[in-house]
């Protein structure tokens, strides 16, 4: 199964479209939305494309092939909007590793893998036994990253930019 995590979408349709374009291209099997899908909240600029109900049109057509989080600018009236469950986390079992998924915002509980979003920095890193991951920002990337996501196929974890372009492979 190909999965594909990402997360901060914050309301831009055009940065969506571009991210459901690659969802389709890779032929992904499943998308994890790590949170904040809709409004971009106060303390961010707008994004480009700024359109909530554009990516609300996106987004929907595939809600049986996504499962998301909700994040801290995610609200109850998003819920009212999608048609797929904002949850707390969600956790994908791979087979050989069970990996926790949430929008980062909250403390993390003691599990071997989280794929995270919220920072909007893409990027891996391990403390004691736990790999955490983050795929960054779809629309509102910071620290001069990418546009990014991760795909996860088998035991391999891509960083890609919404262009297509590999940023990083890890392996679990």
């Amino acid at each position: 199964m190909k999965w594909m995590i990402a997360s901060d979408i914050h309301g831009s349709q055009y940065y969506c479209q571009q991210l459901v374009d690659q969802f389709k291209k890779n032929q992904c099997d499943r998308m994890v939305l790590l949170g904040d899908i809709l409004y971009h909240g106060p303390r961010n600029d707008l994004p480009k494309g700024y359109d909530p109900k554009g990516v609300i049109a996106l987004l929907n057509p595939l809600a049986s092939s996504i499962l998301c989080v909700r994040g801290n600018c995610d609200s109850e009236v998003d819920q009212m909007v999608l048609d797929f469950p904002l949850v707390e986390n969600v956790y994908i079992d791979t087979g050989k590793h069970l990996i926790y998924c949430c929008h980062g915002h909250k403390p993390f509980p003691h599990v071997p893998i989280i794929f995270y979003g919220h920072t909007h920095i893409p990027g891996h890193h391990q403390e004691g036994n736990t790999l955490f991951c983050n795929p960054g920002s779809i629309s509102l990337p910071k620290a001069e990253s990418a546009h990014s996501y991760i795909l996860l196929e088998k035991d391999t974890l891509t960083w890609k930019s919404l262009d297509g372009t590999v940023e990083e492979r890890y392996h679990v």
